[in-house]
């Protein structure tokens, strides 16, 4: 009697809540989606040229051409979770989105690397992401999480902000578990490439041209990893 009444307890308790279980609605690809990336300087350098975002645009008039699908660059440089959340509504919310990928944390981590108010305190960035996500679902779009990438490409956690970076990395997680959306774990795909492709431990040149802006084969490795959250 004590075992049943100790299983229907569970039962009640993981049936009354719902997100305890909850997956994340997977992303279907619909007629006239029209995406935006909203980021820093490595989204807006995805914009154009061999970027991501380019090269996810190449992908679709390859092989989605009838869904007519529509990729909007809002990146800009030197931004943190505080700017998007000064300018969602501009140049996002105004767009009209239909999926909405969030691809921030490298300048929250990096600019408080020499002066922490210089940066975005962990409580901010979680918040202002929270804040900046609500306003994208409220407006009717599906929001897809990244995980910030790297500051230098030393592999086995050896760069000066390897650390503080996977703090970041793990609250953009936290929060996509939280509010039950698709996470794109950029952080997780660029880690394990580097641990893989850089034998000779180079901080720079596998991904990134600087320790941190895209390289082509950086390009790439986001374009493809945002196309598996896609579906594709």
């Amino acid at each position: 009697m004590r075992f049943n009444s100790v299983l229907a307890s569970v039962l009640f308790v993981a049936f009354s809540t719902p997100s305890l279980f909850a997956q994340p609605t997977p992303v279907v690809l619909k007629k006239d989606d029209r995406i935006v990336f909203l980021g820093d300087s490595i989204t807006q350098g995805g914009n154009s040229g061999k970027g991501y975002i380019q090269v996810i645009r190449n992908e679709f008039a390859e092989k989605k051409k009838d869904l007519v699908i529509e990729c909007i660059g809002a990146g800009i440089s030197g931004n943190k979770v505080p700017n998007l959340q000064a300018r969602v509504d501009k140049d996002v919310i105004a767009k009209k989105p239909s999926i909405v990928f969030i691809y921030i944390g490298i300048n929250d981590v990096w600019h408080g690397a020499s002066d922490p108010k210089k940066g975005t305190l962990p409580e901010a960035f979680e918040s202002g992401l929270k804040e900046v996500i609500g306003k994208c679902t409220k407006a009717g779009a599906q929001v897809i999480v990244c995980t910030p990438t790297v500051i230098g490409e030393l592999p086995g956690g050896a760069n000066k902000l390897d650390t503080r970076l996977d703090e970041y990395a793990n609250i953009s997680r936290k929060v996509a578990k939280e509010l039950n959306l698709n996470l794109c774990d950029l952080r997780k795909a660029f880690v394990d490439h580097i641990a893989a492709n850089n034998p000779d431990k180079k901080d720079r040149g596998i991904l990134t041209s600087d320790m941190v802006h895209l390289n082509e084969a950086g390009n790439k490795l986001v374009a493809n990893t945002m196309l598996k959250s896609l579906g594709q």
